[in-house]
């Protein structure tokens, strides 16, 4: 079965389960718990036969066993033994829940979906495509996705590799959401061929971390936040992203790129780089999305290799850290490119592209009307 089917075929069943109720999140939690258990029965069997970190009478084969209300008891119960465990087990599954009440469509689920496929014998790229493409298809869905945060894949892509993450260093996403930049941190460390054996075993463990908070970095609280980084941490790059890359409409966003320092009086950020992917740049979803090639001159500008030998281009500029404190607010947005959309009507973008961020911009709006009616109903 190809990636494209498969996301076809699980994003199928959420839809089923979400007219129960169940969220996109919690269909994923549901997802990793029973696949888990499903590869752990089959790395068990031949020809792996290896050791099943699942005690006996909670695995996969219990479940296929049960049916009605015995399959979502027992199903409950697994979850509940299993976060009680010590080690990676007990990390994995601490505080689940069964979230899907209904035992018929839970059958469904481990029976007609999830026993059916050989998940073990899937290559990785196979089921990380997988992933990636239920994480895109919630992101697409207007009303419950999450398409402001879906961060697109040619972006995380570069900035992994301007970063260049190196054996032995500690990752952590402090905003890591679905995980995509873990997961390419990951694949792009796990692809060094000179890993030795305690290496590996650290990137499995040890490497990568990850926390979800939902806190709305508002108001006066960005240019304190600003400020501060400027002076505490040397903030040396920033990328300004197009629009129509995310699949919430009307995001501007900027990646910023910074390093930690100790304390100290004078500040730390000199100067900052900045390099503007959006000024008479056009991106939209699926006409033109964001390719990872798009962004090979912000690599090269960018200079992973030695960020501190840089040459200005027409679209990479330094800016000084005295000129930054002049700005209103401490706006670090800067552009300095003429916009040719605004010379001259033959300079305008197509027009499907025009009417694309037209509807882009009335939908974020017409979202933004709905969530503030929602709160004065509530």
């Amino acid at each position: 079965m190809s990636p494209s089917q498969l996301v076809q075929k699980l994003w199928n069943y959420c839809n089923i389960l979400r007219d129960d109720g169940l969220s996109y999140g919690d269909y994923v939690e549901q997802l990793t718990y029973l696949l888990f258990l499903k590869m752990a029965d089959e790395q068990s069997r031949p020809p792996f036969k290896k050791a099943s970190p699942v005690p006996k009478g909670f695995g996969w084969d219990a479940l296929l066993k049960l049916d009605g209300d015995d399959l979502e008891a027992h199903y409950r119960h697994t979850l509940e033994e299993l976060g009680k465990r010590t080690g990676m087990l007990g990390v994995i599954f601490r505080k689940a829940q069964n979230k899907i009440q209904d035992p018929a469509k839970l059958r469904r689920l481990i029976v007609d979906l999830i026993d059916k496929e050989q998940w073990s014998s899937l290559s990785a790229d196979v089921k990380g495509d997988a992933y990636e493409g239920l994480i895109q298809k919630n992101a697409e869905d207007v009303k419950g996705g999450a398409g402001q945060y879906f961060t697109p894949r040619a972006l995380i892509a570069a900035m992994v590799d301007v970063m260049a993450p190196q054996p032995g260093q500690t990752i952590c996403d402090p905003a890591c959401g679905t995980g995509g930049f873990l997961l390419a941190a990951h694949n792009y460390l796990a692809a060094n061929p000179r890993l030795d054996k305690e290496q590996k075993k650290r990137l499995r463990s040890g490497t990568l971390f990850g926390i979800e908070l939902d806190n709305v970095f508002e108001g006066g609280a960005r240019e304190t936040i600003r400020r501060e980084l400027l002076k505490q941490g040397e903030v040396h790059t920033l990328l300004r992203l197009p629009t129509g890359i995310f699949y919430a409409q009307g995001v501007k966003a900027n990646a910023l790129f910074f390093d930690r320092k100790p304390a100290r009086e004078k500040p730390w950020t000199e100067a900052l780089w900045i390099y503007d992917l959006r000024t008479n740049l056009h991106f939209t979803l699926k006409e033109n999305p964001l390719k990872r090639s798009d962004l090979d001159d912000f690599v090269a500008c960018y200079n992973p290799k030695n960020r501190h030998v840089r040459n200005e281009t027409e679209r990479f500029k330094s800016f000084s850290y005295a000129g930054l404190l002049k700005r209103d607010k401490l706006n670090l947005d800067i552009f300095w490119l003429k916009d040719e959309s605004l010379e001259e009507s033959a300079n305008l973008p197509a027009p499907e592209i025009i009417a694309a961020e037209i509807a882009e911009d009335l939908e974020a709006a017409l979202e933004q009307f709905s969530t503030i009616a929602d709160d004065l109903k509530s």
